[in-house]
C-alpha cells in the first residue's frame, strides 16, 4: 500500500541532533573519518563519497525517503501532489499512442519526485550516494526501468540496489522466515519467505486495499451521511435549526483529501459480529433504532453511487471505473438481515450495524461546494458512527475469485507452500502497509483467520441421498488441511495478542514497535547499514547495456519503444535463484582405451 498518515509532516532532521559543525581529522591512512551530526559514531568515506545509502520506498501515492542507519524516514510526501493523486495505476492504455503518452507523463512525474527527493527532502548530492530501491514484487517492469533511467541518466547515481519490500519488512522484524502481508493503496499481496528467500510462485494478491476502502467509504457517506450547509447570514442562526438544513452529502464535498482524513483519523475496525445475535432485531413496532437520515432519493441507486465514487477515486478510464467500482458490502456476514416493510438491503444493514455499534457520530468541518460559497463559513459533515466502525468490512468480506479477503489471501498462500513449511510460516505472520494502521485491523485479521479455519463447512444439501446405505459425502472445505495449524496462527506485530496456549509458544506481539507503514523502509535502512541488499546494478553496467541496446535497435524506433534492460532484476521472467549449492558430482573414472597396432601396419 502503500498509505501513511493523511498529512505527512516533512522532517529536516532530529530534534536531538547537536548543532555543532562536523569536525574532520587527518589520520595516517588515506581514509577520512568524519563525525556525523546525527550519530555518536563515525562514518567512513568511500570512492563514491559517504557510504550511507539513500533508501527510497516509492509507492503509488506516498514516498518514504531517508538515509541508511536511521530509524525513521527523513521525509514522507505525496508523489502526485498534495491532492494525493496516484503516480501510476495497475492498468495501461490498450492503444500504442495512448500508452506512449502515459509513459511520458509517468516519466515526468517520476523525474519531479526523484529530484525532489535529493534536492529538497535529503539535500544531498546524488552523484555520491548509492541508492537502495524498495520495490514491490508486482511493480511493473516499465516503471522500474523508468526509475532506473532517471536515477542513472539524469541524477547519475553510482549504483541502485533492488530489494523486495516483503523481505525487508521481515528483516526489520528480526526474522528471515515468515509470511508477509503488504496491504497498500492499489492492492494487497501475501508473500511467504523462507530463509531469506521469497517464494514468488506462492504469491497471492487481491485488489481489496486502501483504494477500495476509500471508494467504499465515499459511497457509504453519499448514501447515509448528512451534510449541513453553512448559514446564509448570521441572523439565520437563531431562526433556522440545523435539523431542517440537513441534506444529502454533495459529491463535491468528498474530495480525496477529505476522504483520506476521514479514513486515517476517524475510522477504525470493529470486532466481527456474531451472526446468531445479528438476526435478533427489534420488534416491528419499535422505531427507536431507526436512523435519523435525510429523505432518500429513490431516483438514485447504489450502482450510481458506485460509479460516482469509483470515478472520483481513481484515474482509470470511465468504462473501467464504472465496472470496477465497489461501493457497498455485497457479501456481508449477515446476507439476509430482517427487513422492515419498504426497506432495502442496505438500509437493513445500516440499521443492524447501528444497533450493534458503540461508535458515536462525528461532525467534521468541510469546505462547501462552489455553488454554496456565499455562506458565512464552512459546512458540517456528519459521519455516522457505524460507518466509522464498519467501513473496513469490505476488506474482510471477499467478493468473487479475483477479490479474496485479507484472511483468504493468507490462507490461500499457505495452501500453496510445501507442507513442511506451513507451521513455520503460520506462526510468523507479519502485516505491513498503510491500511493496517487502522486501529483494530490486525486483531480483526487474526480473528478472521481463526474463524475461517474453525468454522464448520456449509451444511449438506437437504436433498435425501440416492441410496440409504451410502452415507452422504462431507461438504467441501478448502481450508481443511490447515486445521491442525489453528493453535499456531500468530501475527508478529499484533498490538493486542490473544493469550497464548500453554502447550504452544506464541510469537504474537514480539516484533519491534515500528509502524506497519514504515516497516519496509526500516528494513532497507538496516540492509544499507549492514552493507547488504538485493541485486545491485552499477552505473557502468547500465551504460554498457544502454549503448548495446542503442546499437541493436533500429534507428527509426522511438525512445519509448526500447525494450527493458535485461540487467534489471525481474522474477517474472528470470529463473528463480538456486537454493543450496548442489553436491559435487564424482568425477567419472575414464578407462583408457588401448589402441592395438594393426597387423601388417
Amino acid at each position: 500500500m502503500d498509505t501513511a498518515p493523511a498529512t505527512p509532516r516533512r522532517q529536516t532532521g532530529y530534534d536531538a541532533a547537536p548543532t555543532t559543525t562536523p569536525q574532520t581529522t587527518r589520520v595516517t591512512t588515506s581514509h577520512v573519518i568524519q563525525s556525523s551530526p546525527h550519530y555518536q559514531t563515525t562514518r567512513r568515506h568511500s570512492l563514491y563519497g559517504t557510504e550511507d545509502r539513500v533508501i527510497i520506498d516509492p509507492g503509488s501515492r506516498l514516498w518514504k525517503v531517508g538515509f541508511s542507519g536511521e530509524g525513521k524516514p527523513r521525509d514522507v510526501f505525496y508523489a502526485g501532489g498534495e491532492s494525493g493523486t496516484s503516480v501510476w495505476t495497475l492498468n495501461r492504455a490498450p492503444g500504442l499512442l495512448e500508452r506512449e503518452e502515459e509513459d511520458r507523463l509517468l516519466e515526468a512525474r517520476l523525474q519531479t519526485s526523484l529530484r525532489f527527493v535529493f534536492h529538497n527532502s535529503l539535500m544531498t548530492d546524488p552523484k555520491s550516494r548509492k541508492v537502495i530501491l524498495v520495490e514491490h514484487p508486482l511493480l511493473p517492469l516499465h516503471i522500474k526501468e523508468t526509475i532506473a533511467r532517471i536515477l542513472f541518466d539524469n541524477l547519475q547515481v553510482p549504483s541502485i540496489s533492488f530489494a523486495s519490500s516483503h523481505l525487508l519488512s521481515l528483516l526489520a522484524a528480526g526474522r528471515i522466515t515468515g509470511l508477509v502481508l503488504d496491504c497498500g493503496h492499489l492492492e494487497s499481496t501475501a508473500l511467504p519467505i523462507f530463509s531469506s528467500r521469497p517464494l514468488f510462485p506462492q504469491l497471492r494478491t487481491t485488489p481489496l486495499a486502501g483504494m477500495r476502502l476509500s471508494s467504499h467509504l465515499r459511497a457509504l457517506l453519499l448514501l447515509f451521511g448528512t451534510y449541513i450547509p453553512p448559514l446564509t447570514s448570521l441572523s439565520a442562526a437563531a431562526n433556522i435549526p440545523a435539523a431542517t438544513r440537513s441534506m444529502r452529502v454533495p459529491e463535491e464535498v468528498l474530495t480525496d483529501a477529505v476522504i483520506e482524513e476521514i479514513k486515517t483519523r476517524c475510522c477504525f475496525v470493529g470486532e466481527p459480529l456474531d451472526v446468531s445475535d445479528a438476526h435478533i432485531m427489534s420488534p416491528s413496532g419499535d422505531d427507536s433504532t431507526e436512523l435519523d437520515l435525510p429523505p432518500s432519493d429513490p431516483a438514485m441507486s447504489e450502482s450510481e453511487f458506485s460509479r460516482v465514487s469509483a470515478d472520483m477515486e481513481s484515474n482509470f478510464s470511465s468504462q473501467h471505473a464504472a465496472s470496477s467500482g465497489f461501493s457497498v458490502v455485497s457479501h456481508s456476514q449477515v446476507p439476509n438481515p430482517d427487513r422492515r416493510p419498504g426497506e432495502t438491503h442496505l438500509q437493513a444493514l445500516s440499521r443492524m450495524y447501528t444497533r450493534h455499534s458503540t461508535a458515536t457520530d462525528l461532525h467534521m468541518r468541510v469546505d462547501p461546494p462552489a455553488s454554496q460559497q456565499t455562506g458565512t463559513g464552512r459546512g458540517t459533515l456528519v459521519i455516522p458512527g457505524w460507518i466509522r466502525e464498519r467501513a473496513a468490512e469490505v476488506l474482510f468480506e471477499g467478493g468473487d475469485v479475483d477479490e479474496s479477503s485479507m484472511a483468504e489471501v493468507i490462507l490461500d498462500s499457505l495452501l500453496k507452500v510445501p507442507v513442511d513449511l506451513r507451521k513455520a510460516l503460520a506462526s510468523t505472520i507479519l502485516v505491513v502497509g498503510g491500511t493496517p494502521m487502522l486501529p483494530g485491523f490486525i486483531p480483526r485479521l487474526h480473528a478472521e483467520l481463526v474463524r475461517a479455519i474453525s468454522t464448520s463447512p456449509a451444511s449438506a444439501s437437504s436433498r435425501p441421498p440416492s441410496r440409504r446405505e451410502r452415507p452422504r459425502p462431507a461438504p467441501y472445505d478448502r481450508y481443511a488441511p490447515l486445521c491442525p495449524l489453528l493453535p499456531y496462527f500468530t501475527i508478529l506485530n499484533n498490538p493486542s495478542p490473544p493469550p497464548p496456549i500453554s502447550s504452544v509458544s506464541s510469537n504474537a506481539g514480539k516484533a519491534p514497535a515500528f509502524t506497519p507503514a514504515t516497516m519496509s523502509w526500516v528494513g532497507g535502512s538496516l540492509a544499507g547499514a549492514l552493507k547488504t541488499g538485493g541485486v545491485e546494478v552499477a552505473r557502468e553496467k547500465w551504460d554498457e547495456a544502454d549503448v548495446q541496446s542503442d546499437d541493436d535497435a533500429m534507428e527509426t524506433a522511438p525512445e519509448t519503444m526500447r525494450s527493458p534492460k535485461n540487467i534489471l532484476p525481474d522474477w517474472t521472467r528470470s529463473p528463480l535463484p538456486a537454493g543450496a549449492p548442489p553436491a559435487p558430482r564424482p568425477t567419472p573414472v575414464q578407462i583408457p582405451i588401448s589402441t592395438e597396432t594393426e597387423v601388417g601396419a
